[in-house]
């Protein structure tokens, strides 16, 4: 019987030593892959949308440190200043500047693109990062489904106001923030906004896709330009992308061992950003900083080109 029992304690002791031990491989296999370029920014402006939270204040602030004029572009200028002052602290860059920009409201899109263009005669590296996640079904002051709106056609629109000035400016980079959940996404042309049927994990699905399909359409329609566009998953990260959603902030909270810090997140975005070895790699979809899979759906091209189309129409641009 005593046999018994030491070896149950034994068993029981052993458990946490064993989680002990793991846990610094567990977070390295987490943190995934790491941006290792040493590239310098002195002279190059980037463009940051929701650089105040998350993984956009993580790149914000490795792309300052770097030696970037960094705009971070965001609807909570408060929140922007305060996310700014700290990086310009922690860097030393005193060039690092908020704008306000709502990509939830085309006017402010373009008084955003408007500022920008008279202030600035440069523009290298455009990260559209913003997003939002599992919102409740509301809609944009222009009437688009939330996550259709801000996540794919408010960047669509930004990328379309400030693209000649890249082209100016080239050789230089578009960057596109989307996620692994492209996987379960489709794009619902005959339901776009949601109206018939809305689930909101799916909503955020779709518009992920739509991210996917927009850089490919757009990579191919920028070849000879030395324009680049590629598009990112930056890995389960604990943020406030969840905040719409008890249920995923209470999971995220319990799991976040599990999940990649923000700085973890930003990575990719990083490496896509400034790895030399990217200087002419284009239309590619990245993870962990290196090609990844694209599911059928997001390698599609007919499906691409009628999006496109689509969103010019939304949008009342013409784009060719």
């Amino acid at each position: 019987m005593l046999t018994c029992w030491g070896a149950a304690l034994g068993a029981a002791v052993s458990v946490p030593v064993l989680l002990l031990v793991a846990a610094p491989y567990v977070r390295r296999y987490v943190a995934g892959g790491l941006c290792k370029s040493t590239a310098k920014l002195e002279g190059k402006v980037a463009i940051i949308t929701g650089a105040n939270t998350g993984i956009g204040k993580e790149t914000a602030r490795d792309l300052a440190r770097r030696g970037a004029r960094v705009i971070i572009a965001c609807r909570d200028i408060a929140k922007a200043e305060a996310a700014a002052r700290e990086i310009r602290a922690e860097t030393g860059n005193q060039q690092v500047i908020v704008k306000k920009l709502d990509l939830a409201d085309t006017k402010s899109i373009r008084e955003f693109a408007e500022k920008f263009l008279a202030e600035e005669k440069e523009l290298h590296i455009l990260i559209n990062n913003a997003g939002v996640m599992l919102c409740p079904y509301s809609k944009t002051a222009d009437g688009f489904e939330m996550h259709l709106g801000v996540n794919h056609l408010g960047h669509f629109l930004l990328t379309f106001l400030l693209l000649e000035r890249l082209k100016q400016s080239a050789p230089a980079r578009i960057v596109n923030v989307s996620s692994l959940a492209h996987h379960g996404g489709r794009i619902r042309f005959h339901d776009l906004h949601g109206e018939k049927s809305y689930n909101r994990g799916l909503a955020y699905c779709h518009s992920k896709l739509a991210n996917v399909l927009f850089t490919r359409e757009l990579a191919r329609r920028l070849q000879g330009t030395k324009v680049t566009a590629n598009a990112l998953h930056p890995g389960s990260v604990h943020s406030e992308l969840v905040r719409h959603s008890f249920v995923m902030t209470w999971l995220w909270k319990i799991f976040s061992f599990f999940l990649k810090t923000p700085w973890e997140g930003a990575q990719t975005s990083v490496y896509c950003a400034v790895a030399e070895e990217l200087d002419s790699v284009t239309g590619q979809y990245f993870s962990d900083c290196q090609p990844a899979y694209v599911s059928p759906r997001g390698r599609d091209d007919e499906t691409a080109k009628k999006l496109w189309n689509v969103s010019c129409e939304l949008l009342g641009i013409q784009w060719d």
